[in-house]
């Protein structure tokens, strides 16, 4: 039965990437640089089926809003550069 509360790990798992402790740490550190003046679906690091993911999941404020919000933090995800 789905709860409808997501961790950043059930974030990672569904964004198909290990979602161990140590995994996500070393994910954050590798791709903060790449983050900084971006949102956080717009990041480089995504395929296109993920980036669409966590733009939806935002833009719905769904289950998946918090943790995204969390990847976003954590990242050091800016405003967005304008296009």
């Amino acid at each position: 039965m789905e709860t409808g509360i997501h961790t950043m790990s059930d974030l990672f798992d569904q964004l198909g990437l290990p979602s161990d402790e140590a995994s996500m740490t070393t994910f954050i550190a590798t791709h903060r640089t790449t983050a900084v003046n971006f949102t956080l679906p717009d990041v480089a690091v995504w395929s296109p089926a993920q980036a669409k993911f966590l733009r939806e999941a935002i833009a719905a404020d769904a289950d998946w809003a918090i943790p995204a919000e969390q990847l976003s933090q954590a990242l050091g995800c800016g405003p967005g550069v304008p296009r």
